[in-house]
C-alpha cells in the first residue's frame, strides 16, 4: 500500500518536476538550419555556457584580399549581414542572453570580416525573411547555415564555408526508431516532425511517396515554426523522430540532460555565406575563407564548437549541389 502524500509536498512535487522539465528544454533545442535554414530562436532557449577561448583574436586585415571589396564598400567600411540566431554550435545566445550571439557561423563571420578589414552590422532575422531580403538589398550578406541547393542557386550566390547536411534524432530510449536511417523507408509509419520552410521539410514533401511505393504506411510530417515546440513534441512523444541538421543534432545528443539520441548523417551539404546573385562581394569573401583556412584560425573555430568533421578543404562559389 502506497503512503497518501500531503497535499502541500503534492503540489511542491509537481512544481518541482515542471520546473526541471522546463531547465532540461534549453538543452534540447534543435537548430533547424543547416541544410535548409534556421527556425526562429525561441526566447532564452539557449543556456549552455560559450567555450572561453578566442581564436578570431588574432586575425589580421590581409591587404590584398580587403582590395578584392567593391569601392563602396571599403569606403563604407561595412557589412550588413542578416543572422539567423538558433541553437548551437552554429549561432545561439549563450547562458539564454540576448547579446552578443556566439557560435561557429557567428565566429567564421567575424574572422572573415576582420580579413576585410570591415565591420559587421549584424541583424538578426528569421531564415524566411534573409534570402529575399538579399534580393532588396536590405543585408549584403546572410548567415544562418544555410545549405547549397539548386533551387536556391536560381536566386542566391553561395560563398561555402562548412559542410553539415541532414540527420534524425529520437527520443532517448525510443523503440521507435534505432540504428543508422540510410533509407526514408526506414520512416513508414512514423511522425517526423521538422522546421518550417528548411530543406528537411522540402526533402521529407518530395519523397513522400516512397512508403506507399515500398507498400507500406505513410509517413507524417508536422512542421513547427519554432525551435522550442519541435523539442517539445519530441519529448510528449507527440512525433518520433527530429529531421534537423547532423551538427545540431550531434552537439544536443552530446548533452546528457537532453536524452536525444542522434542517428547518424543522412545526407550531406556545403553550407554558405548567402548573397544575391550576381553580387560582387562573392571572390573577397572566398578568399577570406581561404585565408582563414590556410592561416589555421578555420580549424581552430571548428574544434572549438566541435565541428571539425565537417571542415572544408577550400571555399567555393555555388558549387552544385551534393547528391
Amino acid at each position: 500500500m502506497t503512503a497518501a502524500v500531503p497535499a502541500q509536498r503534492k503540489g511542491t512535487g509537481a512544481l518541482l518536476r515542471a520546473a526541471v522539465a522546463l531547465a532540461l528544454l534549453p538543452l534540447l533545442a534543435l537548430t533547424a538550419c543547416g541544410s535548409g535554414g534556421e527556425a526562429p530562436r525561441t526566447a532564452g532557449a539557449q543556456a549552455a555556457p560559450a567555450p572561453d577561448d578566442d581564436p578570431v583574436a588574432g586575425v589580421r586585415t590581409v591587404d590584398s584580399i580587403a582590395a578584392l571589396l567593391p569601392a563602396d564598400v571599403r569606403a563604407a567600411g561595412s557589412l550588413r549581414v542578416g543572422s539567423s540566431v538558433g541553437s548551437p554550435p552554429a549561432a545561439y545566445y549563450p547562458n539564454g542572453q540576448d547579446k552578443p550571439p556566439a557560435g561557429q557561423d557567428i565566429e567564421i563571420a567575424d574572422a572573415v570580416a576582420k580579413v576585410l578589414g570591415v565591420r559587421l552590422e549584424r541583424q538578426e532575422a528569421s531564415f524566411e525573411t534573409i534570402l529575399p531580403a538579399l534580393g532588396s538589398g536590405k543585408y549584403d550578406v546572410g548567415t544562418g547555415n544555410f545549405g547549397v541547393t539548386a533551387e536556391r542557386l536560381k536566386t542566391i550566390d553561395f560563398v561555402t564555408y562548412i559542410n553539415d547536411g541532414q540527420g534524425f534524432a529520437v527520443r532517448t530510449g525510443s523503440t521507435a526508431l534505432t540504428g543508422r536511417v540510410t533509407e526514408l523507408t526506414r520512416l513508414c509509419g512514423l511522425t517526423i516532425g521538422t522546421g518550417a520552410g528548411t530543406t528537411f521539410e522540402k526533402t521529407l514533401t518530395e519523397q513522400r511517396g516512397v512508403c506507399a511505393a515500398a507498400g507500406r504506411k505513410p509517413y507524417e510530417v508536422k512542421v513547427f515554426s519554432e525551435t522550442g515546440a519541435v523539442t517539445t513534441a519530441l519529448q510528449q512523444g507527440r512525433i518520433d523522430v527530429v529531421m534537423s541538421t547532423i551538427n545540431g543534432l550531434r552537439h544536443q545528443a552530446a548533452q546528457p540532460a537532453a536524452q536525444t539520441t542522434f542517428l547518424g548523417e543522412y545526407h550531406r551539404l556545403d553550407v554558405g555565406f548567402a548573397l544575391k546573385k550576381g553580387s560582387p562581394l562573392a571572390p573577397a569573401l572566398q578568399a577570406a575563407v581561404n585565408e582563414l583556412i590556410g592561416n589555421g584560425t578555420y580549424a581552430r573555430i571548428l574544434k572549438k564548437w566541435g565541428t571539425t568533421a565537417s571542415a572544408i578543404d577550400t571555399s567555393r562559389i555555388n558549387p552544385p549541389e551534393q547528391r
